[in-house]
């Protein structure tokens, strides 16, 4: 698909069992999408794919065009990855963490250094910039590692369970970082179970059950699926997912 952030064909991941099955899936350059599915469904195990944690056993990811399999050191480059257990370094502060990440990337020392400021600010942290990470709360935490994913640009945001740990204070912070970026042309994906997060800021959404994806599209394209208008995410969640469950279980 032209415009493509992220296009997978064929992934397969199996561990004791098959946990993703010959997905294909189409994430459009400059979008915000929610990958949803009950636990164990794959969608971990799909995210940490992309990002290059994970060897696929079959399939190929292609990121703005770049294949992610031969070249992932290319892909890695324009994507962040946010899991929901944030890894900060606790003897460090959160800018001292931010330039350090920024080392890693090559960026040089004053464009480092702007930028770790922008973003601790933006995420509220300013006041707390020269604080040890070892004190901090889990909130605090996964804002930091929000803004050490940032520190490089990425053009693709990966999001684990992003919300997890933050109070809607923290919340808000966190989404309202995510559209302003979306707005400028970042392409985010998120998983989350918190549904109205899902139903509030995604374009389009896709459900994944057993490693498939069972259905996906906007909020609207997903009622009519349904056949119900009016009806919350969480219901048309639950409805797909139990008939994904009885049609397998046949």
């Amino acid at each position: 698909m032209p415009n493509a952030a992220l296009e997978i064909s064929g992934l397969s991941k199996s561990f004791d069992k098959p946990v993703v099955n010959a997905l294909d899936l189409t994430i459009r350059s400059g979008e915000f999408y929610a990958l949803l599915g009950p636990n164990g469904a794959g969608k971990t195990t799909i995210l940490r794919m992309v990002a290059g944690l994970l060897r696929p056993d079959e399939g190929a990811i292609s990121v703005f065009g770049i294949d992610a399999r031969k070249d992932a050191i290319a892909a890695k480059k324009i994507i962040a990855w946010v899991s929901d257990e944030p890894m900060v370094y606790d003897r460090l502060t959160p800018l001292e963490y931010l330039e350090f990440v920024a080392g890693l990337w090559q960026i040089d020392a004053t464009t480092a250094k702007a930028r770790a400021l922008d973003l601790l600010d933006w995420l509220g942290l300013a006041p707390h910039a020269n604080a040890l990470c070892g004190s901090f709360s889990k909130g605090m935490l996964q804002k930091v590692a929000l803004a050490g994913a940032l520190v490089h640009e990425p053009r693709l945001i990966i999001l684990d369970e992003p919300l997890t740990g933050l109070d809607a204070g923290s919340a808000r912070q966190v989404k309202d970082v995510l559209l302003n970026k979306v707005r400028g042309g970042v392409t985010v994906i998120m998983t989350t179970h918190i549904l109205e997060v899902a139903e509030r800021m995604a374009e389009r959404i896709g459900v994944i059950s057993n490693g498939r994806l069972i259905a996906e599209g906007s909020l609207a394209e997903l009622r009519n699926r349904i056949g119900r208008g009016n009806t919350s995410l969480e219901e048309i969640f639950l409805d797909l997912v139990q008939t994904d469950a009885q049609g397998v279980a046949a």
